[in-house]
This record gives structure tokens, C-alpha cells and sequence, in this order.
């Protein structure tokens, strides 16, 4: 109760920037009930009072392991993140057979390439004809609109057909069924092929300065993971022949077969990836397991090979929390040691 109250003050000051004045009465007449309790407490250990003491040091030594665990597992994944580099230099095929269908890579990743990746890939004979990689992040915030719920970008040239996709949701939203993800997940995508399109058509062209501005607008927010998309940009992109109009009767005609062969390069990516879709969606997560080194203590490997190896077994699985049917997911594990 103690560290829930002193947590509600910093959220009252940094979150809902409320007065002083609010926050000290809060504060004061909070604690002055809780310090009650927990000095009854300490004044009657030998009484019974040690029973609560123990109780709370057992839940915060679990807690403490679970984020201790949980700290090291996010450590490792972004140290050992593939570059760009290398995957530029597998070239479009990634060194492998790429087989038809589409690939959902799920990590806690927002940039860069997992290492689960490249442990799939070295592993495995083939890969899949377009690879998306999914991160899905919590934010504190109450909910996030469904038009603004999808990030999107692409990873490496167009002949990769790879992608990322940062799923936001707020602790208010709940992650639907498999299906209802998939379905707009593959819109978001779809939408931002389209923009990607229209952005290199106007960038073709000096008479589109203002387009050009508001494409590198749209590439800032839809391109950064981190940030929030602004669907504006997309209203502007919808208007854009009446906001911007030509200058000229040959640079309209040129412009004109610019951008049909611009939709004609999107058309076809559209058409590939909805063939890949059709050929099947698998569904790859990681399954990154802890464990101890040998030369570690004995409580770090009590804590880590006992302790949080159980917290993890009694957990949810990702699979469950987002979904996905058993049919058409695919566990890549790998062990880390700390």
C-alpha cells in the first residue's frame, strides 16, 4: 500500500500534472492511514506481525526475479540483433529458398532485425516469400484508435519483400481473435504500399514541392516505430489532385506515366503478397529460455534455474495471449545464459 501510494503521487504529478496542493493532500492523508498499519505491524512481530513481513518479502523477491529475468531476455535480443548489413548481404533470396506464403516473425523488438531470425534462417533451409516482423507494445495510455493502431515499414530494397509492424494497443484495448489481427494488419499494409507509391511518384517531380514536404512528413511517422502516425497525412495524400495541380501540359502527361507505372509497381506487389497470403500465414515466434552460467552463485542460480524457469512454465504463452491457432505456429528456441 505503501509504494502503491507513493507511485499514485508521481503519476498525479509527471502523468496528470495535477496542483500541489491536490497531490500533497492525497499523499499525507494516505500515508497517515497506511503508516498506521504497518507500524502496528512492526510493534507486534513477536505477535504474529512477522507473518505479513514475510508474506511481502516472498512477493517481492518473485517479482524482482521475474524483472530481473524478463531485463535479461530484452538485453540479449537487442545486443544481439542482426544488422542491415547482413541481410543486404544474403541478397533477395537470404541465402535460401524463399517458399510462398508470409511469415509473422513476433518480437519485442521495434527496430532492427531479432536474432531469431537469423537462428531461423541458419537453421532452416528456406524461408518464406515475404517475412513481416511483428512487435507488440503496451502503451500507457486508455486506448489506441484502429486507424492508428498499425506502424509500418519496409526493411531492405522492394525484391526483399520485408517488412515491420509495431502494434500498439492501450491497457483499456484487448487483442482480438487471429483472424480480425491478421485482416488488419495486411490493410495497414496494404495502405502504407500505396503511400509508399504515391510518395515516390511526387518525389519524381519539381512541381510537387508541397507533396514533397508532406512526404517526408509521412516518412518520419510511418516509417519510426516509436512514434505516433498522424492520419492527417493520409487525408492529404487522399485530396492530393485537388491540393496540388500541374503547371504544364507536358509535365502532366509525363507525370501521368510516372505515376501509372509507380501504381503499376504497387499493383504487382499487392497482387504477389495477396498471393503469399493465399498460400498460407505462418505465425514464428521466439522461445528464448534463461539459464544460469556455471560459474554463477549459487542464489543467482537458484533464481534463474529454478525460480524464474517456473514463473516462466506457469506463464502464458505468447501464442495465447495473441491467438494464434496451433496449426499455423512455428517455436524457434534458443538458450541464453547469465
Amino acid at each position: 500500500m505503501l509504494v502503491t501510494t507513493l507511485l499514485m503521487m508521481l503519476i498525479m504529478i509527471l502523468v496528470w500534472r495535477c496542483h500541489w496542493v491536490l497531490v500533497f493532500l492525497f499523499t499525507f492523508l494516505s500515508l497517515v492511514v497506511e503508516c498506521t498499519y504497518f507500524s502496528a505491524v512492526l510493534f507486534k512481530v513477536n505477535q504474529g506481525g512477522w507473518v505479513p513481513l514475510v508474506i511481502a518479502a516472498a512477493f517481492l523477491v518473485v517479482m524482482y526475479v521475474w524483472h530481473y529475468g524478463t531485463l535479461k531476455r530484452y538485453e540479449f535480443e537487442m545486443h544481439s540483433k542482426v544488422s542491415m548489413a547482413w541481410i543486404l548481404g544474403l541478397g533477395p533470396s537470404l541465402g535460401l529458398v524463399r517458399v510462398p506464403g508470409i511469415g509473422l516473425v513476433y518480437t519485442e523488438l521495434a527496430s532492427g532485425v531479432p536474432h531469431i531470425f537469423s537462428h531461423f534462417i541458419t537453421n532452416l533451409p528456406a524461408t518464406h516469400s515475404v517475412v513481416v516482423f511483428v512487435c507488440v507494445k503496451n502503451l500507457p495510455v486508455y486506448t489506441v484508435p484502429q486507424e492508428e493502431r498499425f506502424l509500418v515499414k519496409r526493411i531492405g530494397p522492394k525484391n526483399f519483400h520485408m517488412f515491420r509492424c509495431v502494434a500498439r494497443y492501450g491497457y483499456r484495448d484487448l487483442h482480438k481473435k487471429d483472424d480480425d489481427f491478421e485482416k488488419r494488419l495486411f490493410e495497414s499494409l496494404f495502405l502504407f504500399l500505396r503511400l509508399e507509391s504515391m510518395m515516390e511518384g511526387c518525389s519524381d517531380s519539381e512541381d510537387y514541392s508541397v507533396c514533397g514536404s508532406q512526404q517526408q512528413q509521412s516518412r518520419d511517422r510511418v516509417g519510426n516505430g516509436n512514434e505516433s502516425r498522424n492520419m492527417s497525412t493520409f487525408d492529404t495524400f487522399e485530396s492530393i489532385e485537388s491540393v496540388i495541380a500541374p503547371s504544364g501540359a507536358t509535365k502532366r502527361s509525363s507525370h501521368t506515366i510516372t505515376g501509372s507505372s509507380q501504381m503499376s509497381g504497387e499493383g504487382n506487389e499487392v497482387e504477389f503478397i495477396n498471393r503469399c497470403r493465399d498460400a498460407g500465414v505462418v505465425h514464428i515466434m521466439g522461445n528464448t529460455v534463461i539459464r544460469a552460467r556455471r560459474e554463477a552463485r549459487f542464489y543467482k542460480r537458484i533464481a534463474i534455474d529454478y525460480v524464474y524457469a517456473f514463473l516462466r512454465k506457469i506463464c502464458r504463452e505468447n501464442s495465447a495471449i495473441f491467438n494464434v491457432p496451433q496449426e499455423s505456429l512455428l517455436n524457434v528456441g534458443q538458450i541464453f545464459y547469465v
